[in-house]
């Protein structure tokens, strides 16, 4: 056998040529029944694509650059466990695009910081980070309080999403602008917002009255991460079967 062994490692062509041939086997054996499931993430109870006004929002996360201090990834460790609350799942980013996962923490990761704060604190710190977090390097985002969002565009928008894979439906794509208006209004009727997107937080996130800021959206998105699954009857085992 050995002699077999050295014969093959002398042999340079032969050796590349089994080495071709064992890394296809293992590939095609990992591969192959990728092709046969419909998803390589497991369901999770409570997960649900953005609304309008969240995506918006998430928009904006990402265009002020905040996930270069920011991570959404609370990795299964018992010190981020502590710290930031149960560690993050597949299913929390599966209609993410892209996903705002990452190691760098210049700030704290936010993948649960929805609804640890409240809105007053949101506007506060966005818009002058140092009056509620003496120490902090963050840069202020004053012009997000000014600058007003109509939501035209957004049926376009979730439609384009659709095609990626998030399962917006007609229903939803038809009312985007509605329910986008319609969740930053307290005052107002939501039904079809709260059967299309259970859950929703419904309500005046920036104090603005009667328009829509990308102040307003940016709260909103903030103050949905890591609130969708349950985790007081998170059963990870039922979810794994």
């Amino acid at each position: 056998m050995f002699q077999h062994h050295a014969r093959i490692e002398r042999n340079s062509i032969l050796l590349l040529v089994l080495t071709l041939v064992v890394v296809s086997i293992g590939g095609l054996v990992q591969i192959l029944p990728l092709f046969f499931l419909e998803s390589t993430i497991e369901k999770v109870e409570g997960i649900r694509p953005y609304t309008p006004l969240e995506l918006v929002g998430r928009n904006i996360y990402i265009r002020e650059g905040c996930y270069n201090c920011h991570s959404q990834q609370i990795r299964p460790f018992r010190d981020e466990a502590e710290r930031y609350g149960h560690y993050s799942l597949a299913a929390e980013s599966m209609y993410d695009h892209p996903f705002q996962w990452g190691s760098k923490r210049t700030g704290p990761d936010l993948a649960r910081v929805g609804n640890r704060y409240s809105d007053d604190w949101h506007i506060a710190h966005l818009t002058n980070p140092r009056s509620v977090v003496p120490d902090s390097i963050m840069p202020s985002y004053p012009w997000l309080a000014t600058t007003v969002i109509d939501g035209s565009d957004l049926a376009e928008h979730l439609r384009t999403l659709r095609v990626v894979g998030v399962p917006y439906t007609d229903d939803a794509i038809a009312n985007a602008t509605a329910d986008f208006v319609a969740q930053a209004n307290p005052d107002g009727t939501a039904p079809g917002l709260l059967a299309r997107y259970p859950k929703a937080n419904v309500r005046n996130f920036s104090g603005d009255v009667g328009k829509v800021t990308e102040l307003t959206a940016l709260i909103a998105y903030l103050q949905v991460l890591g609130t969708m699954v349950n985790f007081s009857t998170f059963d990870e085992h039922a979810n794994q079967r």
